[in-house]
């Protein structure tokens, strides 16, 4: 008896543990990129004969549904050329407009009738983006080494000059110049800035794990000390020095393989690319923010491009096995009612996705619009834990739904969703501000305190981490 209690608690507490398969489903179809979620898509499409995509005629231009032939909103005809017909072969296509002197025809001058979903490239150069953003949170002597920095960059996205010889050539010291370059490093795609491929398979380690990647076991030790070695194939003696087996190195070794890229400049992962200077930066974007009337407003990209439904016919099937369910044999009934039941719960899934999509970007643009209008310097201080509280959901909800995803802003440029919670930079100068405003040199705790003050909560050794990395002296020498 009590061996059977025992059995049917042991079963009570797998069923609160384990999640159900409509939650693991849910989960998943959140955690998709737009490309993801677009091929899980046709995929569906191609196995459930009862779900169907409807077929909007949209226009190639702005992506509004056409009315007759018509754009109602950039009120264009439906051409039948070329240009027009390239552009309607992908779904995703209407995001991949280039900043190019076909693309700069399609847009008005007139800022007023800007339709951002027509155009997602950034205009402004990478180096310039790079050189405005390095700039927001250095003091203005570092203006020069960060300039001449970006510059040194090779097509690859590395820094071959060494630092020495940079820092003679500015007459700077060596270690002004590294500082700078590691603060460059943790805002440039990540691997850019790197001196060699080592630093820049780390530099993208350091994001992923930063991100909240999975990251198997001995992927960092073998980068830092087997990395020749690793190159070399020479995964027994990998093994034997790390005392392990040939099949966790070899699995490593599949992860570096998949996850970090030798040239990050030229990684589509990383979005960017500086090889000719005439080419734009274009991500397709998952949520556009703009303004309208002065208001920032958010759209969630996919609500134009994916209209699923039950088929008409489907739906005509159901409503005859109800009124004469004896028409149809065992199986029929079966196969009816499952794909149904499986259009239904694919469809709530997409909904229900764009849903927590947009309700996270609109609290970002709630909690963030100084930085989203006036850039990284009016960053605030947030977590994805604090996000998630903030509307109400649980914190892998917020990690599932901006993991791998963009936002367009206003001024036409594509970030990825991490960047909201990017508050270190924000923090250092704030930091660096209560420095810079002192009468008599504060202790890394009363800075703590004025940073507690102005309602900004981190521990003292951050403090002392941030103020170090700004190359600020402690107070006893300042």
């Amino acid at each position: 008896m009590d061996m059977q209690m025992s059995q049917e608690q042991n079963q009570a507490q797998e069923m609160t543990i384990k999640a159900s398969p409509s939650l693991i489903e849910a989960n998943y179809i959140l955690s998709l990129s737009l490309p993801e979620l677009r091929q899980t898509i046709l995929n569906e499409l191609s196995q459930n004969p009862a779900l169907e995509l409807v077929d909007h005629e949209t226009c190639p231009f702005c992506g509004e549904v056409m009315v007759g032939g018509k754009c109602e909103n950039c009120s264009r005809e439906d051409s039948k050329t070329d240009h027009t017909d390239t552009v309607n072969e992908d779904l995703d296509s209407l995001y991949y407009e280039s900043y190019s002197a076909t693309s700069r025809s399609l847009v008005s001058d007139d800022e007023d009738d800007f339709d951002p979903m027509s155009i997602v490239a950034s205009e402004q150069d990478f180096h310039e983006s790079l050189r405005s953003d390095l700039h927001s949170i250095l003091p203005e002597e570092d203006y020069e080494i960060a300039d001449y920095l970006i510059e040194s960059l090779d097509e690859n996205g590395y820094l071959r000059q060494p630092l020495d010889a940079i820092a003679r050539e500015l007459g700077r010291d060596v270690q002004r110049v590294e500082w700078v370059l590691q603060r460059l490093q943790e805002i440039a795609p990540a691997g850019v800035g790197a001196r060699n491929l080592q630093e820049c398979l780390l530099l993208q380690l350091r994001y992923l794990e930063q991100e909240g990647e999975i990251i198997p076991e001995y992927v960092r030790a073998i980068l830092e000390n087997y990395i020749e070695e690793l190159g070399s194939h020479k995964y027994g003696y990998i093994a034997r020095k790390l005392k392990t087996s040939p099949e966790k190195v070899a699995e490593a070794r599949q992860f570096i393989k998949q996850k970090l890229s030798p040239y990050p400049s030229l990684d589509p992962a990383v979005g960017r690319t500086w090889k000719s200077p005439s080419r734009s930066t274009y991500i397709s974007p998952d949520v556009i923010i703009f303004e309208r009337e002065g208001k920032l407003e958010v759209e969630v990209v996919e609500g134009r491009q994916f209209e699923l439904r039950l088929s008409p016919a489907y739906q005509q099937i159901a409503k005859d096995l109800e009124a004469h369910p004896n028409s149809y044999s065992e199986n029929e009934r079966t196969h009816i009612k499952e794909y149904i039941s499986r259009t239904k719960m694919f469809i709530s899934n997409v909904n229900q996705r764009r849903k927590t999509i947009y309700k996270i970007a609109s609290a970002l643009v709630e909690l963030q619009e100084d930085f989203i209008r006036y850039g990284v310097r009016h960053l605030k201080p947030l977590t994805r834990a604090m996000l998630a509280d903030y509307i109400g959901v649980h914190e892998s909800t917020v990690s599932r739904a901006t993991a791998g995803k963009y936002v367009m802003l206003p001024n036409r440029k594509v970030i990825p969703f991490s960047d909201f919670f990017t508050a270190s930079l924000s923090i250092k100068d704030v930091i660096k501000e209560i420095i810079m405003s002192e009468d008599k040199a504060l202790t890394d705790r009363q800075i703590c305190d004025k940073l507690r003050e102005r309602g900004i909560r981190v521990a003292r050794r951050t403090v002392a981490k941030y103020r170090a990395e700004l190359g600020i002296l402690p107070s006893t020498l300042r």
